[in-house]
């Protein structure tokens, strides 16, 4: 084994026994958004670092069948070799596992997803083909038991859909399905289509993680200046005579918020603070919006005809994914939601990347 990967072995070791440590202090567990945060990195490392174990194990096993191999004894010697034999063979594959075990994880593969499927170059045509995709990604999902949400549409003048936006939910959603994203060319014979010509027409998909609910939203004291004043208006004649009212200003993001309803000052920078979380969650899924809408763009291009990555070819029974050279004559079967056979090379292919760059990072 590469010396490098053995120290990020012994390093995400150490990491892991740290992690065993944390978890069970009171105080982590305490903290329900930290104690997640590190469980998930706790379960993350734990294949690797059992495979770590099994690799320390077998490196010891050999050197005790070398030993064998190198005694006195025939009859020993010959089952030390058989054995250095069969360990070294182990080594090897525990080896490769923790190679792939080593590719960066996308922190997004476990998540659900937003699926948008929309209509582009072709007319009616592309909008039958967006309803034709949908309803393959739907039926893909309910094989694989996830559930399907539509949050909005927009129908095509004679059926499928001009837009159609939708959330799917399941473990796993975003890893299988985040090579969706991107131009879909379809060449068949419209049923509009008087005349038996085939047609191109083209669909967008974008398919992009559900970021997870931000349950709390920590503001750091040192990051706000309070100032009270007294409070105008209605509210007797309490209300003139005290500074009750509590005017918060974020310093990070400029936000300020006032509250002055309540006579009692504790109240007044209660309802403050819980205005301002507010606004800065607000501000946090606004900011989430933009960066969806920019990831959308770079995934989907402009729906051209001569940008796609995939072409579905009816009268031939043919799918063509683009990007690695992938043709299967089994159209209606993949259609009706047979989508493995599609997506298993398109997840291997970007495994064996990752895993080659992460052997020559390392070389």
């Amino acid at each position: 084994m590469q010396r490098s990967i053995f120290d990020k072995l012994e390093h995400m070791t150490g990491r892991f026994e740290e992690l065993n440590a944390l978890l069970a202090d009171p105080a982590v567990i305490n903290e329900p958004r930290k104690f997640r945060e590190l469980s998930r990195e706790h379960a993350q490392l734990q294949p690797l670092v059992a495979l770590h174990a099994s690799w320390r194990s077998a490196q010891a096993d050999l050197a005790a069948a070398e030993e064998m191999r190198d005694g006195t004894d025939a009859a020993l010697r010959a089952l030390g070799d058989d054995e250095a034999h069969a360990i070294a063979q182990r080594l090897g594959e525990l080896e490769a596992q923790i190679r792939r075990q080593l590719v960066p994880k996308d922190p997004h593969d476990r998540s659900n997803i937003f699926l948008e499927v929309r209509a582009a170059a072709g007319g009616d045509e592309a909008a039958l083909f967006a309803g034709d995709l949908f309803r393959m990604y739907a039926r893909y999902a309910e094989r694989r038991g996830w559930s399907v949400e539509i949050l909005s549409s927009s129908g095509g003048e004679k059926g499928g859909y001009k837009e159609v936006i939708s959330r799917i939910i399941g473990e796993g959603a975003y890893s299988r399905l985040k090579f969706e994203s991107g131009a879909h060319r379809v060449q068949r014979v419209p049923d509009t289509e008087a005349q038996g010509r085939i047609h191109t027409s083209t669909c967008t998909v974008a398919v992009l993680p559900e970021v997870e609910d931000i349950e709390e939203v920590r503001i750091n004291p040192a990051d706000i200046r309070e100032d009270t004043y007294r409070a105008s208006g209605a509210g007797g004649q309490h209300v003139n005579k005290t500074d009750s009212a509590i005017r918060l200003t974020h310093l990070p993001t400029g936000i300020v918020v006032e509250c002055q309803d309540e006579r009692s000052q504790h109240k007044n920078r209660a309802r403050a603070r819980a205005l301002l979380a507010a606004k800065l969650l607000d501000q946090e899924r606004q900011k989430q919006a933009r960066e969806r809408a920019a990831q959308r763009k770079s995934l989907v291009g402009t729906g051209d005809r001569s940008e796609r990555i995939r072409t579905y070819n009816f009268p031939q029974g043919r799918l063509t994914d683009h990007r690695i050279n992938l043709t299967l004559y089994k159209l209606p079967d993949i259609i009706e939601g047979d989508l493995d056979p599609v997506i298993q090379p398109l997840m291997e292919e970007h495994q064996a990347e990752q895993l080659a760059s992460l052997e020559n990072a390392s070389a």
